[in-house]
């Protein structure tokens, strides 16, 4: 009996797909343009489909444990695979969308494989260098392995970083929250006031640094 060939994109029609069998396929994804504070990562990552990686789905519906357990796999089993990051400065200066599309571009131009394609999570595209195509894929995290990969990593690299964060300003508990907007943060945030790495162009960050807006922002969340 012939073994069942592994679907590596079992989120995207057989047919109509933006690359075909000669093409060298990278997944790319983000973690962290939400949060109040810290960089924005992004990752890529090139699967071998000699090595199938079982159980690789969008980082946020996995554990943490599982994310942790995959991490390795994926860097050991992959063909290539990179991470990247913008800074909260970055963030900044660039707004957290373009700060992201920069992240994954650095991602992408760090890997050790030169793709042909590059599959984007979401609806938007960072701009690569020719002859590289990017196509996005929306809620790909779930129907690219490469994609889910790259979630994995990304996310598992921020969380490490915020944990570092949170020994260097441990009355913020970084640890807990990875610089969420949870109740936690905006109480400590309240309480210290910002941080250095604190994003100064998130509205409750700047809400802080200027007291008329954090009136507003009060009066909008209450």
């Amino acid at each position: 009996m012939s073994k069942k060939k592994f679907d590596f994109y079992p989120g995207l029609p057989t047919r109509g797909r933006p690359f075909t069998a000669v093409d060298i396929v990278c997944g790319v994804d983000e973690a962290g343009r939400g949060p109040l504070a810290g960089p924005v990562y992004a990752a890529a990552v090139i699967l071998d489909p000699r090595r199938p990686i079982e159980g690789l789905r969008d980082s946020k519906k996995l554990t943490e444990a599982r994310r942790d357990e995959l991490a390795p796999v994926i860097r050991e089993q992959a063909l290539a695979w990179a991470i990247a990051e913008c800074s909260h400065h970055e963030i900044d200066t660039l707004n957290i969308l373009q700060a992201t599309m920069l992240a994954m571009r650095r991602a992408v131009e760090q890997l050790a494989t030169v793709p042909t394609i590059a599959l984007i999570d979401g609806n938007r595209c960072p701009t690569l260098l020719a002859p590289l195509r990017a196509h996005a894929v929306v809620e790909g995290d779930d129907k690219v392995h490469a994609i889910s990969a790259a979630s994995i990593l990304a996310k598992t690299a921020r969380d490490a970083a915020l944990r570092a964060l949170h020994e260097a300003y441990p009355q913020y508990a970084f640890d807990q929250h990875k610089g969420y907007a949870t109740a936690l943060h905006l109480e400590r945030l309240r309480l210290h006031g910002p941080c250095p790495v604190h994003r100064r162009s998130f509205a409750p960050v700047r809400a802080l640094c200027e007291p008329d807006l954090f009136s507003s922002f009060e009066s909008a969340t209450a």
